[in-house]
């Protein structure tokens, strides 16, 4: 079961289409049942209940009732292990968007990356650990009834699922816990994230391979305890298809990992002064032609709209300039094409990088007010020019 944290439902909804279905808020974090987990949930009944007709086959059709509490529980650890992670997150004051379960486990959602490769190991390290002491408590949990019984069943399957999962999230390549663990050992040694990125990235694409040729070699030569003859066709497909999965899972969030520390890598680029356009203050009831002859005169590319003691109250939309032909502007007035500014639309000239991206998700526009520290009018910032400038950074080769 991968466990990916990735790192970026602000408003509490019901449910959400990216997300799947709210199941609740703990310490303020949404949680969040994909419609994919609901099919491996079946799968999971469907084969544990099949294991329990052999072991207590005096269960009849009551076995899946069984093992479908058995795939509930063990969702329940995984959601305990993602919980890990996010205590952890929050304890850093790293702010933490949603956690998903999913196809093959859960994901944490944080949005910002650990200051100190010593706090990205311990937020790597707690999801793992937790997953450890789960099965060790298990065990013991085994000890304290006869095996041979439902209850016994149960605590054994759990304390296996949990020590499968703790190991193979520990698996030293991104997008797993051990791939971060990895990248902040680097990154310790190095001082360099990206260094650490790059090389927990490409271990874990070796892992992937690894996993989707190992894997049905494993199965088939009897390692796991089955003897190749006794495998049939339906096992090897079966086999087959669930390392392609896994595989496929691994390979992606490698890659994900990758463009996600370049993506930071840039974020410093895109600064708020640098990329806003010169503006000048209209009034109201300016003919929309006066308003861009005084735009051209003065080498401007934006209109903001003031009171009579100039002060900004809207910005005139690019957009809808341009739908304006040209005939009829000179009996438009700006105010009509304009958008009236809102707290949020106002963002300092100092903003740079993360700071920047974050202030503009929390209010999406079009265009933002750009102010000086003194509250002068700087310009305008477009956001079609902050995805230029960062697409045009993300472009560029890799120094």
């Amino acid at each position: 079961m991968p466990d990916t944290d990735e790192t970026g439902e602000r408003a509490p909804k019901r449910s959400d289409p990216g997300g799947g279905l709210l199941m609740g808020r703990p310490f303020g974090v949404p949680v969040y049942v994909s419609p994919s987990w609901f099919l491996v949930a079946a799968l999971i009944t469907w084969v544990f209940g099949d294991q329990l007709d052999r072991v207590l086959p005096e269960l009849g059709p009551a076995r899946y009732l069984v093992a479908l509490f058995f795939a509930l529980a063990f969702y329940a650890s995984v959601l305990v292990h993602e919980l890990a992670h996010t205590v952890a997150a929050l304890r850093f004051r790293l702010p933490v968007r949603r956690i998903r379960l999913q196809f093959f486990g859960g994901v944490s959602e944080i949005e910002k990356e650990a200051e100190t490769p010593v706090r990205e190991f311990v937020l790597a390290s707690v999801g793992p650990l937790l997953s450890l002491l789960l099965a060790g408590a298990f065990y013991l949990g085994m000890e304290a009834v006869d095996a041979p019984t439902v209850p016994g069943v149960l605590l054994a399957g759990l304390m296996i699922s949990n020590l499968l999962v703790a190991a193979f999230n520990l698996l030293p390549g991104l997008p797993l816990d051990g791939g971060r663990m990895l990248r902040a050992v680097i990154w310790g040694i190095t001082g360099k994230p990206m260094a650490g990125t790059v090389t927990a990235a490409w271990v874990g694409r070796g892992l992937a391979v690894t996993v989707l040729i190992g894997l049905p070699l494993v199965t088939q030569t009897g390692l796991l305890g089955n003897r190749g003859q006794e495998i049939g066709g339906m096992e090897t497909v079966m086999d087959a298809l669930l390392a392609a999965i896994l595989a496929a899972i691994i390979w992606t969030g490698a890659g994900n990992s990758l463009r996600m520390a370049r993506l930071r890598q840039h974020l410093p680029e895109l600064q708020a002064r640098a990329l806003t356009r010169r503006a000048i203050p209209v009034e109201n009831a300016t003919p929309l032609s006066e308003a861009l002859r005084r735009a051209n005169e003065a080498g401007a590319r934006a209109l903001v709209v003031v009171d009579g003691q100039g002060d900004p109250t809207a910005i005139v939309r690019e957009t809808a300039i341009a739908s304006v032909p040209e005939h009829r502007r000179p009996w438009i007035a700006v105010s009509t094409l304009s958008q009236d500014l809102t707290e949020g639309m106002k963002v300092s000239a100092d903003l740079t990088g993360e700071d920047l991206l974050d202030h503009l998700r929390a209010t999406p526009a079009t265009e933002y007010l750009v102010l000086e520290p003194g509250g002068r009018i700087y310009g305008v910032l477009s956001t079609t020019d902050v995805e230029k400038a960062f697409v045009k950074a993300m472009a560029r080769p890799q120094p």
